[in-house]
């Protein structure tokens, strides 16, 4: 069990498995030159990929490559289970914040180009930054509205309508195969927009509803 603790209106939860969706806002499939998927695309981050930022530092070595941000809303499962339904895996969700998936690009590329998997590029030590999670059950999630500002700058905008698979549509396909366990953490995918960051970057992401998540890249 993860040392990693979720802090969710005043109960401690161990963090587990870090689930993450691809090409899940077709704008973003289309900006990567991708085809929009007929059905979830998964990918996990370990544990110690999760980082709490709170404004602070977040340290990625520059020998790793480029670096880019992808913003995305963040849920927290309540409970698990395997074969979920649709209604089941809604009600699975406990609560929500703002995440960015971190991406070694240069080593994504070259993964894909040699069909090897993403675990580097994608699962390195601090490359899912969380901001603070707020109770939301998963029927509550509904139209919220992300963004994510580097330097001031607007570079991503979007909105969970946008969404491809809908978070209950992507928990009930994930437990087809995994089982998913409280703790577990579904990072829903990015709309378009991503970009590289920089030593000194300041990045704060947004989801309507939940507490900003701010933090300065330092490689």
């Amino acid at each position: 069990m993860s040392l990693r603790a979720i802090h969710l209106a005043g109960e401690v939860i161990p963090a587990g498995k870090i689930l993450c969706v691809g090409r899940n806002y077709a704008a973003h499939a289309k900006e990567m030159g991708t085809v929009v998927p007929a059905e979830p695309i998964l990918f996990f981050k370990p544990a110690t990929a999760l980082a709490f930022p709170h404004g602070d530092d977040l340290f990625v070595p520059r020998a790793f490559g480029e670096l880019h941000h992808e913003v995305e809303l963040v849920c927290l499962l309540g409970a698990g289970g395997k074969n979920l339904s649709t209604e089941d895996a809604s009600r699975a969700v406990a609560g929500i914040a703002v995440g960015v998936d971190l991406t070694l690009r240069a080593i994504q590329a070259r993964a894909k180009e040699t069909r090897s998997p993403w675990a580097v590029a994608k699962g390195f030590d601090s490359s899912a930054p969380v901001g603070d999670f707020i109770r939301c059950d998963g029927a509550d999630i509904g139209a919220r509205a992300m963004s994510l500002h580097v330097n001031g700058s607007k570079r991503q905008e979007g909105n969970t309508t946008d969404m491809i698979f809908t978070v209950a549509a992507v928990v009930s396909f994930a437990t087809r195969y995994f089982t998913l366990e409280r703790g577990d953490l579904l990072f829903t995918g990015t709309p378009p927009g991503v970009g590289p960051l920089e030593d000194g970057d300041e990045v704060v992401a947004a989801v309507a509803g939940v507490p900003e998540l701010s933090f300065t890249v330092k490689r």
